[in-house]
């Protein structure tokens, strides 16, 4: 904020105050006049007072504070906190509990997909994983099964197909030799 210079002519000819400007006698700081502050209550009202041995931002005088120290440790000091309870073991890789070997076979899992995609691949390893489930007493016999069951039974239907599409081309070709 700048202010006007200051007037060079003569003593009585000053401009009038800026309304924008504090008066040049009073520090924009100073309580106004009158003696009283702003916002202080009015003289018949009289002002809330605090007590002196009370701070304001504590808890309320009736109520324990939720910060006492209780129980077991009320004695101790306030940086300490009590020990932890031990703690167990912390889990360990391996095979789970109940015995080595009770997993899935994996190529159980893999003759019962197989006997949809190519299914004597999944018939050979249905027998394959039975063998495994034998000597090694892991799970998946059923899905062993069922790869076997679906294995054979796909492959049975897609030799069928090729007999009978074979069968179809080959009566088909049959004539006189003329086509159309």
């Amino acid at each position: 904020m700048s202010y006007p210079p200051p007037p060079s002519g003569p003593p009585g000819d000053e401009q009038p105050p800026s309304p924008y400007e504090p008066p040049r006698d009073q520090s924009p700081y100073a309580p106004p006049p009158g003696g009283q502050p702003p916002y202080a209550p009015p003289p018949d009202q009289p002002a809330f007072e605090l007590p002196a041995e009370r701070s304001p931002y504590g808890p309320p005088a009736d109520e324990p504070s939720p910060y006492a120290q209780q129980g077991q440790y009320q004695s101790a000091h306030w940086s300490q906190q009590p020990p932890y309870p031990p703690q167990g073991p912390y889990g360990q890789y391996g095979p789970p509990p109940g015995g080595p070997g009770r997993g899935t076979n994996v190529l159980a899992i893999l003759s019962l997909v197989f006997a949809f995609v190519f299914p004597p691949a999944g018939a050979v390893l249905g027998h394959v994983a039975k063998r495994q489930i034998r000597t090694s007493g892991e799970d998946g016999d059923q899905l062993a099964t069922w790869g076997l069951i679906l294995g054979y039974a796909f492959t049975g239907l897609t030799v069928l197909a090729c007999c009978g599409w074979l069968a179809l081309v080959a009566l088909g070709n049959t004539g006189d030799g003329s086509s159309y």
